[in-house]
């Protein structure tokens, strides 16, 4: 299905955390251990998502798939900023 409704909830844990599901879905039907690590859900929006939508950090393709195939998709938060370029950032005459 190149198109789908869906419901996303952003994540009262962890910052940055979203979670996709078809519209309508009950979220009590997700597995125990993704409730734990999500936290309550906060209904952010519901959207048409198509294979073309352009989405902040996630491929609209793959969230589609993750939702028809499994019933949700987990988006992460982005690793903190900065984080990813420590290394770079020490002086050579550090090393």
């Amino acid at each position: 299905m190149s198109q789908l409704i869906v419901d996303i909830y952003r994540s009262t844990r962890k910052e940055g955390m979203y979670l996709y599901v078809r519209k309508g879905y009950d979220l009590g039907q997700l597995p125990a251990a993704l409730i734990t690590q999500f936290g309550r859900a906060e209904h952010a929006m519901a959207m048409l998502l198509t294979a073309q939508k352009k989405l902040a950090r996630a491929d609209a393709k793959a969230v589609i798939a993750a939702v028809e195939t499994q019933a949700y998709y987990l988006q992460m938060p982005p690793s903190p900023s900065g984080q990813d370029d420590y290394m770079q950032q020490i002086p050579n005459s550090k090393l």
